[in-house]
C-alpha cells in the first residue's frame, strides 16, 4: 500500500515557529478590581482611623478597639457594596440583552444592516462585513451576543460574579485594615510605629497593583503612599484638634 505524507501548510509552520505566548488576565471587573480596591481601601481607612484616634491622644487599647471595629464595619460595607454594584451591573446588562433580542426578532433586516455598518467601521470591506453579518444572524442568540458586545463593549457571557467580587473585597479589606494594627496587636503602643507599618503596606499594595496592571512599580507604590499620607494627615489633624475628653 502506498503511503502519502501529509502536506504541512504555511499556517501550521507559522504556528509552530511562532506560538501564541501570552494570555490576558480577567479584566471584566470582578475579582481583581474588587480585591485591589478592597486592599487599598482597608489600608487607607484604618491608617486614617489609627492616625485620627491616635492624634486625639487615645490609649493603645482604644486605638485597637477603633481599628478592629472599623475593619469589621468596612469589610462588610465593601462586600455588600460590591455585591450590590456588580449585581446591578449584571441586571442592567441582562435587560439590554432582552431589548436587543426583541429588536432582532422585530426588525431583523435593520439589525443586520446595523451590524454590517459596525463591521465596516472596524475596517472590513462592505462585502466581507455583509457576509459576516449574514453568517452571524443565522444564529439569533449568537447575533444577540455579537450586537451587545459591539454596541456596549461588554460580552454577556463574561459577566463578573457578584459573590466573587464581594468575597474578594471582604477578605482584602480585612487584610489591608489589619496592617496598621499589627504593632498594637504585638504589644507596642507607638503611633509612629503603627503608621510606619501602614506606610509599608501602602507601598507594597501600590507596587503589587502596578505590577498586575503592568505599570511602573515605583510610581504605583509612591502614588498609593501619597494618597494614604493625605488621608492620614487630615484625620490626624482632626483628632489633634478635638482631643480626648478629660478623664476619657
Amino acid at each position: 500500500m502506498r503511503r502519502y505524507a501529509r502536506r504541512v501548510t504555511n499556517s501550521e509552520v507559522d504556528e509552530e515557529m511562532n506560538p501564541i505566548s501570552h494570555e490576558h488576565p480577567d479584566v471584566s471587573g470582578g475579582r481583581v478590581r474588587a480585591a485591589t480596591f478592597g486592599a487599598m481601601d482597608g489600608l487607607v481607612t484604618n491608617i486614617s482611623l489609627v492616625a485620627g484616634v491616635g492624634g486625639a491622644g487615645a490609649s493603645a487599647h482604644t486605638i485597637v478597639l477603633s481599628g478592629v471595629a472599623g475593619l469589621i464595619a468596612g469589610a462588610f460595607s465593601m462586600a455588600l457594596g460590591e455585591f450590590t454594584s456588580v449585581s446591578t451591573q449584571n441586571e442592567q446588562l441582562d435587560a439590554e440583552v432582552d431589548v436587543e433580542r426583541s429588536e432582532i426578532a422585530k426588525n431583523p433586516r435593520g439589525e443586520l444592516n446595523e451590524l454590517v455598518e459596525m463591521f465596516t467601521e472596524m475596517g472590513m470591506t462592505e462585502e466581507t462585513a455583509t457576509t459576516a453579518a449574514h453568517e452571524i444572524h443565522r444564529d439569533p442568540e449568537g447575533a444577540v451576543d455579537v450586537h451587545i458586545t459591539q454596541e456596549l463593549g461588554v460580552a454577556p457571557s463574561d459577566k463578573p460574579s457578584p459573590w466573587v467580587a464581594a468575597i474578594s473585597s471582604f477578605v482584602m479589606f480585612g487584610i489591608g485594615g489589619v496592617v496598621p494594627l499589627i504593632p498594637y496587636l504585638l504589644g507596642f503602643s507607638s503611633l509612629i510605629l503603627g503608621l510606619s507599618v501602614g506606610a509599608v503596606g501602602l507601598l507594597i499594595a501600590g507596587g503589587v497593583a502596578a505590577y498586575v496592571t503592568r505599570h511602573p512599580i515605583v510610581r504605583g507604590a509612591l502614588r498609593q503612599l501619597c494618597f494614604g499620607v493625605i488621608a492620614a494627615g487630615a484625620t490626624y489633624l482632626v483628632g489633634l484638634a478635638i482631643g480626648v475628653p478629660a478623664g476619657g
